[in-house]
């Protein structure tokens, strides 16, 4: 049953949102070698509290911190530790808030200092792969048109979607109906409605698409042990169109004043 949102949940979302999407801005800036990341959940946890939220993932079905902090063949749900991060990782960072009674949840995969060019490219096609999805999340289209988009631009790139993690609606609930896969045909799965909330979040391997859970039960790895990218964004369906609740300009685009 898809939960449709009214607009002020929709604005309590958005506010949720840009908190998460602040927290990944101001740990982008901690990130280099030497920093663990264990740090980077300390500093998650005091940002977020300072915004008046609490973190969205503490606690949540038992996990122990306020962040996922997934490391080079770790694909999600990576639980920060004393590991020091070192030059050519790559990390992604998956942050989650409430406030208000709704969530807030966002990714992005950041590099520490140089990174393998295979690797930048790994990241370009998987951040792409999430816009192309996006631009397919208009009312009246169905999910397999987003997971279709998802899965193209990565397979076309030459890298591999994980299938068993999918993206989810986001309410009240950090988990809501619809799952939105990374794979999938075009016009097949839930039509997509006006006052939808969903998150897209692409994970996408290097290599294999297999992958593998550690005994921590918690973190996700790549079979192969070759590096894994993630990025996920919220979006409304309003006045029949994509309206992007997080966003990576924060990140991408830091303010200058």
């Amino acid at each position: 049953m898809l939960k449709l949102k009214r607009t002020e949940e929709i604005e309590h979302l958005r506010e949720n949102n840009q908190i998460v999407s602040m927290t990944l801005a101001e740990l982008g800036k901690m990130i280099q070698p030497g920093v663990t990341t264990l740090e980077l959940d300390k500093r998650a946890e005091e940002f977020i509290r300072d915004h008046g939220a609490e973190p969205g993932f503490l606690g949540y079905g038992g996990f122990p911190n306020s962040i996922c902090t997934s490391v080079n063949d770790a694909v999600v749900h990576g639980i920060p530790s004393d590991y020091q991060l070192k030059d050519g990782d790559i990390i992604s960072i998956d942050c989650g808030t409430i406030k208000n009674g709704y969530y807030g949840d966002s990714a992005y995969t950041f590099a520490v200092g140089q990174v393998d060019p295979q690797v930048q490219q790994l990241m370009q096609a998987t951040r792409e792969s999430l816009f192309k999805g996006i631009e397919k999340a208009v009312a009246g289209n169905r999910v397999g048109d987003i997971s279709y988009a998802v899965q193209h631009r990565a397979e076309e790139a030459g890298f591999s979607v994980v299938r068993e993690m999918v993206g989810h609606g986001l309410g009240s609930n950090m988990h809501e109906s619809p799952e939105i896969p990374n794979y999938g045909k075009r016009g097949k799965g839930p039509q997509l409605k006006e006052g939808l909330v969903i998150c897209i979040e692409p994970m996408i391997n290097l290599g294999s698409r297999s992958i593998k859970q550690d005994r921590d039960g918690w973190t996700i790895r790549t079979m192969d042990g070759k590096p894994s990218a993630h990025y996920e964004l919220a979006l409304a369906i309003r006045n029949g169109q994509p309206d992007v609740l997080s966003t990576f300009d924060y990140i991408e685009k830091p303010s200058t004043t």
